[in-house]
């Protein structure tokens, strides 16, 4: 396999719609603070090696991330809840959704992300979560959800290196936290993956 075949391997996997509309996002990556393609394509990886079944994102954007993440969600029949600040970047995103074929597990919530953490409901369980939304808030998205978060669960957050500054307070929290074992791994932006281990 050469190096473009490589690349191009796991979105090859998709229908023509979904690998056209994601090489579309690729575009406007910049424009829309989307994720890396390798950084999406670890997190598509990972929920379905750990057979995840409810995700919930912080920062849908255009959809590009959740695209990744709900084509892995409709692999081991799980759902997602995505949190958007900015009606005009979720409406393109449910288009996108619609189009690709996995607005059925879908629930997109429009708000402060914070706000919207705090009335999830006490039994809502989780066991996975990504967050690419305002970084100096990090750290309140993994306070928050921390309760909700299984054993075994996964917290995953990007920019952490290309960020590190605003994010260092979250990176500290993770990091000295009892109940996760946190990695910060060299993909573009630099991702934390988290396990919560009890």
């Amino acid at each position: 396999m050469n190096n473009v075949a490589a690349k191009d391997y796991l979105i090859n996997r998709f229908d023509d719609i979904t690998r056209e509309t994601l090489l579309d996002l690729e575009k406007t990556q910049r424009d829309f603070w989307n994720i890396s393609r390798q950084t999406a394509e670890f997190l598509y990886t990972q929920i379905i090696l750990n057979n995840c079944k409810n995700a919930i994102e912080i920062g849908t954007s255009n959809g590009y991330s959740g695209l990744w993440l709900s084509k892995a969600l409709k692999v081991t029949e799980g759902k997602l809840t995505t949190i958007e600040y900015y009606p005009k970047r979720q409406d393109i995103a449910v288009e996108n959704f619609k189009k690709c074929g996995t607005f059925d597990i879908i629930t997109p919530v429009i708000g402060d992300a914070c706000e919207i953490l705090e009335k999830i409901g006490e039994n809502e369980k989780f066991d996975f979560v990504f967050s690419d939304a305002n970084k100096r808030q990090s750290v309140e998205y993994f306070k928050l959800l921390d309760k909700h978060i299984i054993k075994g669960g996964i917290f995953a957050c990007d920019n952490v290196l290309s960020h590190k500054e605003k994010m260092q307070t979250f990176i500290d929290e993770i990091n000295s936290h009892p109940d996760y074992e946190n990695v910060i791994l060299n993909l573009p932006a630099g991702l934390a993956f988290a396990r919560k281990i009890r």
